[in-house]
């Protein structure tokens, strides 16, 4: 039970605001002022052991230790690289963000975007840091991680080729923020090759703790105009991209209205209201001179019927309440959950698997205020729901990369705080749902539903895929079966049993193990004396008759033995409501490695869990007979 307590701990620590902003937790335990004074006191400039100067620090596949592309690489300090370098020279712009030779577009997007907010810069780059005073060769930059905030510290060695810098830098060539930003970004994700290929949204959340929400313009609604009027209004981050050649790149841009943002500032639009064009011979004088820069600065007006037509898609990064300042009124609340998805437990795929997607994490929710919008001729309450897939692209480097995900929402009126069951999924239509399931790190929409509680279900696609993220009853047989007896004792010191327990050839089983035993008679030696009397011995004997009549009836196709999904539900049938934490702990502890139970595992099962809550009574409640579980740490 180690993960539980270290989840209470992590809980308890999150109470005291470790995670937030002010108090990031520190990224694999390195304390930045701690190794820059310890590098001062002793004259030495930092090299960070925990991501090193190597080539298994780029990459492993077309930046791997073998790829020509890797040859000729060093790893410089700025100081090696220009005489006066800068951390941040004159300012934060966009021309202190260009791209190198890594696919990593969508992150320098959003990390121009940041050069627009300084608030929300402040926050991802600490201040006071320099190439002058207390120089050390160390920085750090902070960055949110699935509901915390993570200080990430460095050295200032990057990869360069013929003394250039190969990936991010700055037009200015002495200013090296961007870079040692991005070279902290690759060392939380594992390596610089991990953020090859993205959306702009990921870097969004991973600056702000945002939640990103994606807009494809084809599919353009009415009321997109006022959510973007809105989200500019409230200091929210915006970004839009093309795909293919419908305009000018495939790159991303940022985007303050219509006023389109190429942060790479060497392309622009040339139609209607354009630096040139004759429409803004209509505009005063006075709007026109305020509005044009006829440079080639990559920023452009367009019309917002443009717009949609000439761009693929529209990103929003919702900022939450902490990050907006103070004075701002239009702040919303925000509920975080967390949990994952485990092979044979909670991993139970998508509607198209209803005999598993009972068994997916399920959250409830309540709406209880309605949109407050003059303008809004729809009531109801407005909300977003994000679905993140947690440390996907640190997985890279092992193979693997991003499930395919989404959820489903419904309602949830009158139902008791229990982990629903198949049943209720069968009988009830969902009232909302992600648009597709899709292999993106997030998948997020906006719904408007009418105030009540809802239930989220978080999954993905396929039943039995692991991964973390930040959301008929059967006749028994008619054969007999023969039963015999079970001799225990329990001794100083000492514990020994005689199995001679048959249910029948129906039924895999191996026999009761010592620890089964042993729980069994501590369960029910109510005189301490370490021995079941034959009252005891009675109860102990009808409760097994009935652990295997229920075995039989959840054993839908005959195997002799339970799948984990029966188990789940022979459990509740007990009088056992688990939590889905607590699930993963029961499948992971008594199930065999083809994730089945057999008949002693079940009895051990339950056996362990009624000595728990007769143990535990403070951390159960009862509901006619039926108990929840909501903290156990000794299973």
């Amino acid at each position: 039970m180690a993960g539980i307590a270290s989840k209470l701990q992590h809980d308890r620590e999150k109470a005291q605001g470790i995670g937030s902003n002010a108090r990031a937790v520190k990224y694999l335990g390195q304390d930045f002022e701690a190794l820059r004074a310890s590098c001062l006191e002793r004259g030495q400039l930092f090299q960070d052991d925990l991501f090193e100067a190597i080539p298994a620090s780029l990459g492993f596949k077309d930046l791997g230790p073998n790829s020509s592309k890797v040859r000729g690489i060093k790893w410089m300090r700025p100081m090696e690289l220009t005489s006066n370098p800068q951390f941040i020279a004159g300012g934060t712009t966009r021309t202190d963000v260009c791209q190198g030779a890594l696919g990593d577009c969508w992150l320098l997007a959003a990390i121009a975007s940041l050069t627009l907010n300084k608030q929300v810069l402040s926050r991802v780059v600490p201040k006071g840091q320099t190439f002058d005073k207390d120089y050390a060769g160390i920085f750090h930059f902070e960055f949110w991680q699935f509901g915390e905030w993570v200080d990430v510290v460095i050295d200032d060695r990057l990869p360069a080729k013929d003394g250039e810098l190969l990936f991010v830098h700055s037009a200015e060539g002495n200013e090296f923020w961007s870079a040692l930003l991005e070279k902290a970004y690759a060392k939380l994700n594992g390596c610089y090759e991990a953020l090859s290929g993205g959306s702009t949204t990921e870097g969004f959340e991973d600056f702000t703790g945002g939640i990103a929400e994606v807009h494809e313009l084809r599919n353009a609604g009415p009321k997109l105009f006022k959510i973007i009027r809105k989200a500019l209004s409230r200091g929210f981050l915006l970004g839009c991209s093309v795909d293919g050649s419908r305009l000018l790149s495939d790159s991303p841009y940022s985007l303050q209205l219509v006023r389109v943002r190429n942060p790479w500032g060497q392309v622009e639009w040339t139609g209607a209201w354009s630096d040139n064009s004759s429409e803004w011979h209509h505009v005063s004088d006075e709007d026109r001179a305020r509005l044009i820069n006829k440079s080639e600065d990559g920023e452009f007006w367009m019309s917002f019927l443009d717009f949609l037509s000439q761009y693929s898609r529209l990103e929003i990064c919702n900022l939450t309440p902490d990050t907006l300042s103070e004075d701002e009124n239009q702040n919303w609340a925000l509920n975080k959950f967390e949990g994952a998805w485990r092979k044979g437990s909670t991993a139970g795929g998508c509607r198209n698997f209803p005999d598993s997607f009972w068994q997916n994490p399920q959250f409830v929710i309540k709406l209880d205020e309605e949109d407050d919008d003059p303008d809004d001729d729809e009531a109801g309450c407005t909300f977003l729901v994000g679905l993140i897939q947690k440390n996907r692209r640190r997985m890279r480097k092992s193979g693997e990369d991003m499930q395919t995900i989404g959820f489903s929402i419904y309602e949830y009126s009158g139902q008791r705080r229990v982990h629903l069951n198949k049943n209720f999924f069968l009988r009830n239509a969902s009232a909302a749902r992600s648009e597709t399931f899709i292999n993106l790190r997030e998948v997020c929409e906006r719904f408007c539903l009418p105030p009540g509680e809802y239930l989220i279900i978080p999954s993905t696609f396929q039943p039995n895929n692991n991964g973390d993220f930040w959301g008929g009853h059967k006749p028994h047989p008619t054969g007999q079966h023969h039963n015999t007896a079970v001799f225990m004792s329990v001794g100083a010191g000492y514990f020994s049993c005689t199995m001679v327990w048959s249910p029948g050839d129906d039924i895999i089983t191996d026999g009761f193990n010592l620890v089964t035993c042993r729980n069994m008679v501590n369960l029910l030696d109510k005189d301490g004396s370490g021995m079941l009397g034959l009252v005891e011995f009675k109860i102990l004997w009808i409760k097994i008759e009935k652990y295997l009549d229920l075995y039989r009836e959840k054993d839908v196709d005959d195997s002799g033995q339970m799948s984990s999904a029966e188990m789940r539900l022979a459990v509740n049938d007990a009088g056992f409501s688990l939590n889905s934490s607590l699930h993963q702990i029961i499948v992971a502890r008594y199930s065999e490695s083809g994730l089945t139970v057999d008949f002693d595992n079940f009895v051990g099962c339950l056996i362990r869990l009624e000595t728990l809550f007769s143990e535990l009574p403070l951390f159960t409640h009862t509901h006619t007979h039926t108990h929840t579980v909501v903290w156990m740490e000794t299973v």
